[in-house]
């Protein structure tokens, strides 16, 4: 039996690693976008994370003909009226850096108070084929946004990222802890939970 193939819709390092993880015990090779010599160009014009999700996905099935999971991901702080939401990646500007992004955030959230910093972290799944969306799938993990970065680990906003039940920022935890509650390790587990279903669609 052909083992199957999954292409991750993205090139972001952190990212495949996270999904490899979280998806190293099954039957199934991770491929990823860094790892084609002319991979496809995606954009996010969607306005929400599943739309963009469904969005990349699609471009990936369709340029390889192969089945492509894609993620969107990104923080929505309720004092900020759900920003930065899906423009998270580029809240400080197209390609900066995570302690840039940290930076303008708490720059943001300067006047706000302890009580009022709640914020979720959201992950979007799409797993589409080339003919169209096969499922998706999402997760969420609340928390609170510290007011200096905590931790050396993770990525983005995860050291001013505080998760109330370990007392910890996502950037203070082993990878393996963050990955069992995290927003994409939600909706990972969710995939996986639909997975024989997954597999039988697609033949």
């Amino acid at each position: 039996m052909t083992r199957r193939r999954l292409i991750l819709a993205t090139e972001n390092e952190h990212k495949v690693r996270e999904i490899r993880e979280l998806l190293a015990d099954l039957d199934i090779e991770v491929a990823h976008l860094g790892e084609r010599d002319a991979p496809p160009e995606l954009t996010e014009t969607g306005a929400t994370f599943a739309d963009n999700a469904r969005e990349k996905a699609l471009a990936v099935a369709r340029a390889t003909g192969e089945p492509a999971l894609a993620d969107d991901s990104g923080l929505m702080v309720d004092a900020l009226g759900g920003a930065p939401g899906v423009r998270s990646a580029r809240y400080a500007g197209e390609g900066a850096s995570g302690a840039e992004l940290c930076a303008k955030l708490l720059r943001e959230m300067a006047d706000v108070p302890d009580n009022e910093r709640t914020a979720r972290f959201v992950c979007a799944l799409s797993l589409c084929g080339p003919v169209g969306e096969i499922g998706r799938w999402e997760g969420r993990v609340e928390g609170v946004i510290t007011r200096e970065p905590r931790g050396d680990g993770g990525f983005g906003y995860d050291p001013v990222f505080y998760y109330p039940p370990e007392r910890l920022t996502f950037a203070q935890m082993p990878p393996e802890r963050k990955n069992a509650v995290s927003h994409r390790g939600r909706a990972l587990q969710a995939f996986r939970a639909d997975l024989p279903a997954v597999l039988a669609r697609l033949g």
